[in-house]
């Protein structure tokens, strides 16, 4: 036996079970270092990327002590935006769902403040949720936080660029001082070091080493000295790769929009996520990225953050990132779980004394590929999107739209990709190629007894 297997954990049998039936045999880096910690009641920093496996090692701490029979909020977790809040929502209940009667509450901006209140007086034992709308709910005693036991900050390093540190604090005071405190950040900037003097009692610190292999990632660095030149490196790296999923960074909002509207010009499957955007626009982004229906996310550092996509495969730095912590999480996200993966870093000369922070051995600049790539056709993505104007609200599941689509004269079930099942929309990703027979069979059928509008979303 291991000494990374789950079963080694003291953990309720409700608990246990369910890792089993869900594949869960080895702990990652980051969750055999911080549980044994965790379950012992203790205090815990944890540094580790996203995709390291962090939601599991806490979510299994606060589940284990959780007292099912009182419906008061035990335990709330932090993050820096609505998309890593509603991922972690969805993991916990996962982990949860061999325990009964477990109810777990999203509270984020971008939301209806209505139907949170209807949910908060029905009683529920987790919170997840962003500071700024916690704060609202606590600012007009819609929520209470006097039987906390379990506060964790995920993001952290995140939600304090971002600005939240005196949000979170207005929300640390309204947490009783006995508790469990874990915090989780990719980075450790000092601003971490001041919240944990603060806030924390004697935590255990744990570093979880990266799990990509130094031959896993190929990194290359290209100089383009203009604009113009920037934006041509751009698109010969994507003509000439033709990946299925690349995230390209920029340091500004601006250059985010300007960078995907100019490869939408060019004939790429490109979209923009930043904070200027609405938050429907912002999901729409998320789900066709994440589901292969857009192959190209342009996002700033903020913005990116949370996005739980298992298979990227290049990265692309527009922009060199202000901070060499800030670069490492960036080409994190490619490579994952031993696959190999692609970082791009375009520089200029303003850029060198950010290169030499990376303390890499970059000899010269990699030679740009071929500009007869541009002659060739753009990669489609294999995916499209639809969107139907039916939701939770209207008792709609996933269940029901893969049997309007899969029905007499429908798609095949492997044809379909990810849905999305929010409020009052839903989102299915069928294969581009039967996508007129699927945009016909919801049209021309029912589902659960009712005609919802569809229509492609481009």
């Amino acid at each position: 036996m291991s000494s990374t297997d789950f079963s080694l954990l003291n953990l309720r049998s409700e608990l246990s079970k369910n890792l089993i039936t869900l594949g869960y045999k080895q702990m990652t880096p980051i969750q055999a270092l911080s549980l044994p910690a965790i379950l012992d009641g203790q205090d815990v920093i944890a540094q580790g990327k996203t995709g390291s496996g962090k939601t599991a090692a806490f979510g299994l701490g606060l589940l284990q002590k959780l007292n099912v029979k009182s419906f008061r909020a035990q335990s709330i977790v932090l993050c820096p935006t609505r998309e890593l809040a509603d991922q972690v929502a969805s993991e916990i209940r996962k982990l949860a769902r061999a325990i009964h009667n477990i109810k777990v509450l999203t509270l984020c901006g971008g939301a209806p403040f209505g139907p949170q209140i209807g949910s908060l007086a029905h009683g529920t034992h987790i919170v997840v949720g962003t500071p700024g709308r916690i704060e609202e709910h606590l600012r007009k005693g819609t929520l209470k936080l006097d039987s906390i036991d379990t506060l964790i900050l995920d993001e952290a390093d995140r939600m304090l660029d971002m600005g939240f540190e005196d949000t979170i604090d207005k929300i640390i005071d309204k947490v009783p001082s006995k508790r469990q405190t874990l915090l989780f950040s990719a980075t450790f900037p000092d601003e971490i070091s001041s919240i944990a003097e603060r806030v924390m009692n004697n935590p255990t610190t744990v570093n979880a080493p990266s799990e990509h292999e130094q031959t896993t990632i190929k990194q290359y660095f290209y100089q383009t000295n203009t604009d113009d030149e920037r934006m041509s490196a751009l698109r010969l790296l994507l003509a000439k790769h033709k990946p299925d999923s690349t995230l390209v960074f920029c340091n500004t909002k601006a250059d985010t929009q300007d960078v995907a509207d100019e490869l939408g010009y060019y004939g790429f499957y490109a979209l923009a996520i930043h904070g200027d955007l609405d938050q429907r626009e912002r999901d729409q982004a998320l789900i066709r990225f994440s589901n292969g229906s857009v192959s190209i996310l342009v996002a700033t550092d903020v913005a990116a953050r949370g996005l739980d996509i298992d298979s990227l495969d290049m990265v692309i730095n527009f922009n060199v990132a202000h901070d060499p912590e800030v670069h490492v999480h960036r080409i994190g996200r490619t490579g994952r779980a031993g696959k190999s993966g692609i970082a791009c870093t375009l520089y200029g000369d303003r850029e060198m004394h950010k290169l030499d922070a990376l303390n890499l051995d970059i000899a010269s600049s990699d030679e740009l590929p071929s500009e007869t790539n541009l002659d060739k056709p753009i990669k489609k993505p294999s995916m499209t999107t639809l969107k139907i104007d039916g939701g939770k609200k209207q008792k709609l599941r996933p269940g029901d739209i893969v049997g309007g689509l899969t029905g007499k004269g429908g798609i095949p079930g492997d044809k379909i990709g990810k849905i999305n099942v929010s409020s009052n929309w839903s989102y299915v990703a069928v294969s581009s190629e039967l996508v007129k027979t699927a945009l016909k069979k919801i049209k021309g059928d029912k589902l659960k007894g009712k005609n919802f509008r569809v229509r492609i979303l481009s």
